[in-house]
């Protein structure tokens, strides 16, 4: 029986991030290699983890309320 590492299993493709953000795949892959989104490399592919596509959300999350609440205020 083979076991499976779901730490590795769960790795996001960039087709998978344009998905979940709704964006094109090209925007993906361009936030990827500007390492915008932090990823992992494993010979020629490259994955995204969960946790690093929930705080590239969250980190946008918090500059858009900031940058709202300064408009606010104005």
């Amino acid at each position: 029986m083979e076991k499976t590492n779901t730490q590795f299993s769960n790795l996001l493709t960039g087709e998978e991030i344009a998905e979940i953000l709704h964006v094109s795949r090209a925007y993906a892959y361009q936030l990827m290699r500007q390492k915008q989104i932090t990823t992992v490399k494993i010979g020629r592919s490259v994955r995204v983890r969960p946790e690093d596509l929930e705080q590239f959300i969250a980190m946008n999350l918090a500059q858009n309320s900031l940058t709202a609440g300064r408009n606010i205020q104005n």
